[in-house]
């Protein structure tokens, strides 16, 4: 690959540091490196390859002579900031809901629909976390049996809605186990030793009753596999782990697939890892996917209520294959 000029916007948050470090890691060609970020990170720098680089504040003018800019700095800032790098020529890959169902824009895994950046303009959308762990698994059922529909119900790690959260559940937990009661300001209730049903944490249900984060999953699994037809019903829900995301999904095909069988297909898909010895105890585990880019499938078995579904269990780190490993991976396409 030839080297390139890469900028970062949100280079400061969660997210954009963890873009910093996969690209980092694989040794993507950057010929130079321009972190982006709100005024608030205005003299604070960021480390790549040893070398500390000051953070610029993120405007209009900020991609002149950038080649790819990859952007997780919320949808408002992208909806506004991305058609300017466009315009200068520089490809953006969008970690915000901002562009994930615009028709002129693609929505990539690179495991599942690699070829879709070919008719991208300028923006690429890297679609929810939830979302792309669940598709990575089931794209190779899909073409073998062919998926008609999907039930997910997600774990979803704290992580997920920022820095913010994460210390407010070491907080909150610190605070319950002195015997206090758990200040709430990230999350409608106290999520120290909790499930919150709701995602994201404000605004979050429409007229369906299912919230914004679960009609992602919906929309996105459909765009992303090309096939409008597999119905899909979703339930998130935010859980006291740090990093890492679970998802409990079911499966239903129109060839019916054994258990060994969809072992051997996931076993032979790209960023797949089948960990599935019941007798062993072996099972994904958020603890264990953390500060991994693959995602990691188990506890696969037969429908006992369905002559034609399966029941597995999925889970990968959302800020790595979720986000920036993801996002890295789409670079590395272009």
């Amino acid at each position: 690959m030839s080297q390139k000029v890469v900028a970062v916007a949100g280079a400061t948050g969660m997210v954009g540091r963890q873009m910093l470090l996969v690209l980092e890691e694989r040794d993507f060609p950057v010929k130079s490196l321009k972190p982006l970020a709100s005024e608030r990170s205005k003299g604070k720098t960021v480390t790549f390859k040893g070398e500390e680089i000051p953070v610029q504040v993120l405007t209009e003018d900020s991609f002149k002579g950038v080649d790819i800019a990859l952007f997780s700095a919320g949808g408002g800032t992208s909806k506004h900031f991305a058609p300017f790098a466009a315009k200068d020529g520089c490809v953006v890959i969008d970690n915000s809901s901002a562009w994930r169902m615009d028709p002129k824009v693609p929505l990539v895994v690179p495991e599942v629909n690699p070829d879709d950046v070919g008719w991208h303009e300028g923006i690429i959308a890297n679609p929810n976390c939830s979302t792309i762990q669940m598709v990575v698994v089931l794209k190779p059922l899909h073409d073998a049996a062919t998926i008609t529909r999907v039930v997910v119900s997600t774990y979803q790690a704290v992580s997920g809605a920022g820095k913010a959260a994460v210390d407010e559940l070491y907080a909150q937990t610190r605070a319950v186990l002195a015997g206090e009661e758990p200040v709430c300001h990230v999350f409608p209730h106290p999520i120290a030793f909790n499930c919150i049903p709701q995602i994201p944490q404000s605004k979050a249900f429409g007229d369906n009753g299912y919230t914004t984060e679960e009609m992602k999953m919906v929309n996105e699994t459909k765009k992303i596999l090309g096939d409008d037809s597999i119905r899909v019903t979703a339930t998130t829900v935010r859980v006291p782990v740090d990093t890492g995301h679970s998802e409990s999904v079911n499966v239903e095909t129109v060839s019916k697939l054994t258990v060994s069988q969809a072992r051997e297909l996931l076993s032979r898909a790209p960023g797949v890892v089948v960990q599935d010895d019941p007798a062993k105890q072996l099972y994904p585990l958020a603890i264990h996917a953390a500060g991994k880019g693959e995602t990691f499938v188990g506890r696969i078995r037969e429908d006992i209520s369905h002559p034609s579904a399966l029941d597995m269990w999925i889970v990968s780190d959302n800020l790595l294959k979720g986000a920036a490993y993801n996002a890295v991976q789409i670079a590395e396409l272009l």
